[in-house]
């Protein structure tokens, strides 16, 4: 019997020592104090069947994406949706995960249209990017072609939003802070296993390598 998959949002946080550490190093809690939407792209990550099909906090982030995408796009900004690619798997990943796991993920992608192997729920636009990657993340040169697409369209910001938040959308986010992007992780809008997890990441990302934001937040700043 099939469990019912209960959609929920993780308890997410980040610790008061580390607003703190930033406040005392460039006198705010916050890095991105305004968004300009034409330049900014919500990076969506994974959110295919394989992933959110039984996964609760997966489903949970649903809504919260589909928000941040209907609102970027009236006021005409990009959506980018990221999917698993296919490709043949190294000898290093068949050591590391064993043939099968290898399998299961190299397939993980699903087959079709692009714009048909997103979770069901989602609204996929006309003037939305598609593209697939075959690494962990989606701003890895020559694994992915988002960053060239986004760059086309003079994007500077970008926020990462998606699953899995501390394997894909870590990576995604730190690549694309190497190579320059303005990145904030929506919080409430990245999905883990477990809060720990989640919290990690968070942690990494706002320590390091981009600001991290709720949704609300994001939509309020992206509103001026």
């Amino acid at each position: 019997m099939t469990e019912t998959v209960v959609p929920k949002l993780h308890d997410w946080h980040i610790e008061a020592r580390e607003y703190a550490r930033h406040e005392s190093r460039r006198g705010k809690r916050h890095a991105y104090q305004q968004l300009v939407p034409a330049r900014t792209a919500l990076i969506v990550v994974d959110m295919v069947p394989f992933f959110t099909e039984e996964g609760d906090y997966q489903r949970g982030i649903v809504p919260n994406i589909s928000l941040l995408a209907d609102t970027l796009r009236g006021l005409g900004g990009t959506v980018a949706w990221v999917l698993p690619g296919s490709t043949e798997p190294t000898a290093v990943t068949l050591e590391f995960l064993g043939p099968e796991v290898a399998k299961l993920f190299n397939e993980s992608g699903g087959s079709g249209s692009l714009a048909g192997r997103v979770w069901q729920e989602f609204e996929i636009h006309d003037d939305d990017l598609l593209v697939e990657k075959t690494a962990a993340s989606a701003f890895f040169p020559g694994r992915c072609d988002l960053h060239p697409m986004i760059e086309q369209r003079g994007i500077d910001t970008v926020l990462i939003t998606g699953t899995v938040a501390n394997v894909c959308c870590e990576s995604s986010a730190r690549d694309a802070s190497t190579l320059g992007y303005r990145v904030v992780m929506v919080a409430d809008a990245n999905a883990a296993r477990r809060d720990q997890d989640l919290n990690a990441t968070l942690h990494t990302v706002y320590r390091t390598f981009g600001d991290v934001r709720p949704t609300a937040e994001v939509l309020e700043l992206l509103a001026g």
